[in-house]
């Protein structure tokens, strides 16, 4: 069997492309929210400090709720909470580009607005996900499934912030804001209208607090180590471009951080492609350490050339330890908190990523750009090197290699 005739399986699930698709449309608005919120902002403000403090709140906001919205999918179904959480993420986003439209709005209540419409942006990615895991028969398929949707969100990430900028030019930040609130509404309501999002079971009381992901043996050591997949992802996104500013033309820090999404796609799409035998938590580690130690090389980038070469490089570990940690969450937790295990993945990686944005600026600020590749990657490597022990130990008391995490196993009861 070819490799494209695997993949060409996964879209031949019943009901996938119907719910697929729209929740790829929705997950587009998170990838134009963060620049159409700055630059609405900033050319309200004439500030790019308040600018910048609102995309923050609202990533604290939205690493902070995170969780908890999961946790309300789980309990009261897709349909009901999605809904109800992207009208409030629309009705925000709207007042918050009409206050910046106004004249001389307070810097604080854009702020304030800001952090609000954190609180509500719709989990698209993790509920996809578990829709995935129900509707994929078999393990393998889930894999290739899970690869797919880690591309594609790659893809958005690298198209998103190329229609915003598109729009700013044509139209106004306010605009952007605007229709970043409409592609999410017409995503969200178009996947939980598909039958396979309708058909997700939700639990009729809530689980016990026992079977919560946190409450699970060794699901924080795997929120560490994705901790550290994070803070690679943080200190690229800042230092690629403080690289490209010192090189050349702003354009060129564009450039690179295609080649870490390229390279993130490719290593996704190659990840799906193989069927492992080996324990995911195994993968885990050797994934994260692979991508700290491809981090701290970045230091020695001759040119421009090599940097893209190395952060293709980089990206390459991204996507397969992300779908690693999904699959790891869906191998120790009840399909009862499914949705809220794949969130806390995404906020382990979120909140590493913030964190080491903050320090990295630090760093090529106080020292030097290299500087800030290496000190990421050690970072990186205590946080996935810290945990290791305790991961590869635990694969001796209980294995959570795929082919005993396959939904067929359990009936139902994510970015």
């Amino acid at each position: 069997m070819s490799r494209g005739y695997r993949y060409r399986e996964v879209f031949e699930v019943p009901g996938a492309v119907r719910a697929f698709a729209p929740a790829l449309l929705g997950r587009l608005s998170f990838a134009m929210v963060t620049l159409a919120l700055l630059f609405t902002v900033q050319t309200s403000t004439d500030s790019f400090a308040v600018a910048g403090a609102a995309t923050g709140m609202f990533g604290l906001s939205n690493v902070l709720a995170s969780p908890w919205r999961a946790r309300l999918v789980d309990r009261w179904g897709q349909r009901l909470v999605l809904r109800a959480l992207v009208a409030a993420y629309a009705i925000v986003l709207s007042a918050l580009a009409g206050l910046a439209a106004a004249p001389n709005p307070a810097a604080w209540a854009l702020l304030l607005l800001s952090a609000v419409a954190g609180l509500f942006p719709p989990p698209l990615g993790a509920a996809m996900r578990v829709v995935w895991a129900r509707i994929c028969p078999t393990p393998e398929l889930r894999v290739r499934a899970y690869s797919v949707d880690a591309v594609c969100e790659e893809l958005l990430f690298t198209t998103g912030p190329l229609l915003t900028a598109a729009i700013l030019t044509i139209w106004s930040p306010p605009a952007a804001l605007i229709v970043t609130a409409a592609v999410a509404v017409i995503g969200t309501v178009g996947m939980t209208s598909s039958a396979a999002s309708l058909s997700q079971p939700f639990v009729a009381v809530a689980p016990a607090s026992h079977a919560r992901p946190l409450r699970q043996a060794g699901f924080i050591p795997v929120l560490v180590a994705l901790l550290g997949v994070g803070v690679i992802l943080g200190v690229v996104e800042v230092a690629a471009p403080a690289f490209a500013a010192s090189r050349g033309p702003v354009w060129l820090a564009g450039v690179l951080l295609a080649c870490f999404a390229a390279g993130s796609a490719m290593g996704g799409l190659l990840y799906g492609h193989r069927e492992w035998s080996s324990p995911l938590r195994r993968r885990l580690v050797g994934l994260g350490s692979g991508m700290a130690v491809a981090c701290g090389l970045l230091a020695w980038a001759p040119s421009v050339m090599i940097m893209g070469l190395g952060l293709a490089a980089v990206g390459f570990f991204l996507a397969p330890a992300l779908i690693t940690g999904y699959l790891l969450a869906d191998s120790l937790t009840l399909p009862s908190v499914r949705t809220e295990a794949s969130s806390w993945i995404n906020t382990a990686v979120n909140t590493g990523a913030a964190l080491a944005a903050a320090g990295a600026g630090l760093a090529v600020d106080l020292l030097s750009t290299p500087a800030a590749f290496v000190l990421g990657a050690v970072g990186a490597l205590l946080c996935v090197l810290g945990v290791a022990p305790v991961l590869l130990r635990s694969l001796r008391k209980t294995s959570v290699a795929l082919p005993e995490a396959s939904p067929g196993r359990s009936s139902p009861g994510r970015r």
